[in-house]
């Protein structure tokens, strides 16, 4: 007897699955299509018809209208933001980790609050506070906004790995007459590189695809990262779907090639940041 049989369920099952694909994938059609029509042709007969052939003009004209710029300021928030996290989450989470106490659980709980608390209700006296300080409208006050936001996150992960690693090769190197801190970046901080790439990892992706507190502290300045630059488009490209979407391919091309190129890394990564 065959240990599995096809049957008219079985068909009915993959039949299903196909077109629940076609679904999910029918409006990446439309983008990709109409992202590599011209003008003329978004309006032709046939608007979701294969292209005659690639304009590659709606790239470029989304790249003048300030897609370049914009990319450049993405990549700078984004890329502080991750250096700052990942040098304060490892740090606090060392601390609290290998010093247990009254003290540091309190500090570990507050954090968890951190994450679960909807941070935009106290965005109005934020947003206050760094006007004052000159900190709006700049890459430093979005870096440090970042830092205060996910700094939570990044603890709380940083912690859960680090009660994880045998105290041996600390107190070797305390032995030899290495400090606390030197103990940490010669010892411990090597040993967080899983974790270290799952916080820089998921710290990227939100911060590069934020749209809402670039949009209260950045409008109107020439620091706006990517979406707001396509929210921009967007009003003055009313009618040209083609150059709309070609600005979106610009906005997505970097993170989805990170993401292609460190998809298996992200979840051994993830694992490992959990698991230790």
């Amino acid at each position: 007897m065959a240990l599995y049989r096809y049957t008219w369920r079985t068909f009915g099952r993959e039949l299903m699955l196909l077109l629940i694909t076609i679904v999910f994938f029918s409006p990446m059609y439309v983008f990709v299509v109409l992202m590599m029509k011209s003008t003329p042709e978004t309006y032709a007969a046939n608007p979701l018809g294969v292209p005659d052939h690639v304009e590659t003009a709606n790239f470029t004209t989304a790249w003048a209208a300030g897609m370049g710029r914009a990319m450049v300021n993405s990549i700078i928030i984004t890329a502080g933001s991750v250096v700052v996290l990942v040098f304060l989450g490892s740090l606090c989470a060392y601390t609290i980790a290998r010093r247990p106490g009254r003290l540091s659980g309190t500090l570990y709980v507050l954090f968890l609050v951190g994450i679960i608390l909807p941070t935009n209700l106290g965005l109005i006296p934020v947003y206050v506070v760094m006007k004052h300080l000159h900190l709006t409208q700049s890459y430093i006050g979005m870096i440090i906004f970042y830092s205060g936001l996910l700094v939570p996150l990044s603890v709380f992960l940083y912690t859960g790995f680090v009660r994880t690693l045998p105290r041996e090769y600390e107190e070797s190197a305390r032995v030899d007459g290495a400090g606390v801190l030197r103990t940490f970046f010669r010892v411990v901080l090597p040993l967080m590189r899983p974790v270290t790439a799952t916080v820089a990892i998921i710290i990227g992706l939100i911060t590069w695809n934020d749209f809402f507190h670039p949009l209260i502290f950045l409008n109107g300045s020439d620091k706006e990262p990517l979406p707001l630059a396509v929210y921009s488009l967007a009003a003055q490209y009313t009618s040209q779907w083609n150059v709309l979407f070609a600005a979106l391919a610009i906005s997505m091309l970097p993170m989805l090639a990170f993401f292609l190129v460190a998809q298996r890394r992200l979840v051994a990564t993830l694992a490992g940041g959990l698991r230790g």
